[in-house]
């Protein structure tokens, strides 16, 4: 299928003229009603081109409809679409592309949502059969036409959305579902009614008629461990940690509902950033430039948005992820890499003004100095490698580079208090600031 528009209006050289765009993706077909040239007139003349709302609970219901059928075929990414009075996206199958086309149209032009509606219904698929309380065996070829396997993994979403515990298992031809309520979940739907309209517990108390087929064993763990078991009990306590702070950076509130990103966020810094496969890393240490391949250079931005998070800074120490420039004051970045990860982080750059500092709280800085050194702006280390050499080795990289004494190097302020000791272990004599 190539993209193509079809003009809605007679004259298709105005501006004016609402347009239906259908553009082909590896999976499905987006059909865009664009009404862009269509609204910016009707405003000019002080008038409204706002859709009923009748209008956008139909295209909400079909657009529910085609993503579920989708995801149901087997699709895994995700879609993006316009919602409003000047564009509206459906992606569809390619099946419906044509459906698609003329129930926007007639919806657009004319107010009758019926093609819509009855496109709705030929896309829906019947879930709530699917996840009814109880065991079945349902068939592929018969009750599905997607893999058992990407078939069971659409249905523990739609369960998990619905609260329900699936206990699914895919075969060669089948799939076995036998949702279950937990009662955590019964529980918060009782409790607050308002956020769950229209739920019904059709699961507590199910008991499957007489002469039900239930799965057959397959060995490994019995399926009956739980049979008439006694529903734990839940209790309330004074006790609240769900606004604490991570030593990461991040809230642990964050981790709910972002799919783990507190835990990947804490891996990181926890462990480092694992080194991408594209790139070939011949040894430990690597320095990165901002003329460097665009894979280092957002490498070490990656990493730098460790630091960033864990000490709440507004800015991150490397930004130069666009195209490939010399920079005036020869910034740079020092990598250090173990176990395929990276460990290690130094942001630096050249400068010529600097002061001597004995690191000692509440003391002057000493005299101005013009002298032309590498500064610090920031080192940082994975925690689990954390005093134990890390700092300083990217430090005496640093000054190797400049063929300096590693006292010479200079450093950004204010001092953090892992790095302040970093400083006084490498320098105890004082250091230069700036």
């Amino acid at each position: 299928m190539s993209e193509r528009t079809i003009h809605l209006d007679a004259d298709r050289r105005n501006w004016r003229c609402r347009k239906i765009h259908v553009r082909p993706h590896r999976w499905h077909a987006s059909v865009e009603l664009d009404r862009d040239g269509y609204v910016d007139a009707a405003e000019s003349r002080g008038e409204t081109a706002e859709f009923p709302p009748a209008y956008s609970r139909t295209v909400e219901k079909v657009r529910d409809a085609a993503v579920d059928r989708l995801w149901f075929a087997g699709y895994p990414g995700t879609f993006f679409w316009n919602s409003g009075a000047r564009q509206v996206t459906l992606p569809v199958p390619y099946a419906e592309v044509e459906a698609a086309v003329q129930a926007l149209r007639v919806a657009g032009m004319e107010h009758k949502y019926t093609g819509l509606m009855a496109l709705a219904d030929r896309l829906a698929l019947p879930v709530d059969s699917w996840l009814a309380p109880g065991e079945r065996e349902l068939v592929r070829g018969v009750d599905f036409f997607t893999s058992p396997g990407v078939f069971l993994r659409f249905l523990r979403g739609k369960a998990a959305a619905r609260g329900l515990r699936l206990n699914g298992r895919a075969t060669a031809g089948s799939v076995w579902v036998r949702p279950t309520l937990p009662a955590a979940a019964k529980e918060l739907r009782e409790m607050f009614p308002e956020q769950y309209p229209g739920w019904v517990d059709r699961w507590s108390g199910h008991i499957d008629p007489d002469g039900t087929f239930y799965r057959p064993w397959v060995g490994g763990r019995s399926q009956n461990l739980s049979h008439r078991a006694l529903p734990v009990r839940f209790r309330s306590t004074k006790l609240s940690l769900d606004g604490s702070d991570c030593r990461c950076g991040l809230d642990v509130r964050e981790s709910r509902g972002h799919g783990g990103r507190h835990a990947d966020h804490h891996d990181q810094w926890a462990f480092g950033v694992r080194v991408p496969k594209n790139l070939d890393w011949l040894g430990d240490l690597v320095v990165v430039t901002t003329q460097s391949p665009i894979a280092w250079r957002r490498l070490v931005s990656k990493v730098a948005r460790l630091p960033q998070r864990e000490n709440h800074y507004d800015f991150s120490t490397w930004s130069h992820c666009g195209e490939p420039e010399e920079s005036e004051d020869n910034a740079r970045a020092y990598l250090l890499k173990s176990n395929s990860r990276v460990i290690g982080y130094l942001a630096a750059r050249d400068t010529d003004c600097h002061r001597p500092w004995d690191l000692v709280d509440g003391s002057r800085y000493g005299d101005l100095d013009g002298s032309m050194r590498p500064r610090i702006d920031l080192v940082w280390v994975a925690d689990a490698y954390r005093r134990r050499g890390v700092g300083t080795t990217l430090v005496q990289a640093l000054a190797d580079d400049v063929g300096s004494p590693v006292a010479e190097v200079s450093w950004s302020t204010p001092f953090s208090d892992l790095g302040r000791q970093l400083a006084r272990g490498i320098s105890p004599g004082g250091v230069w600031v700036s």
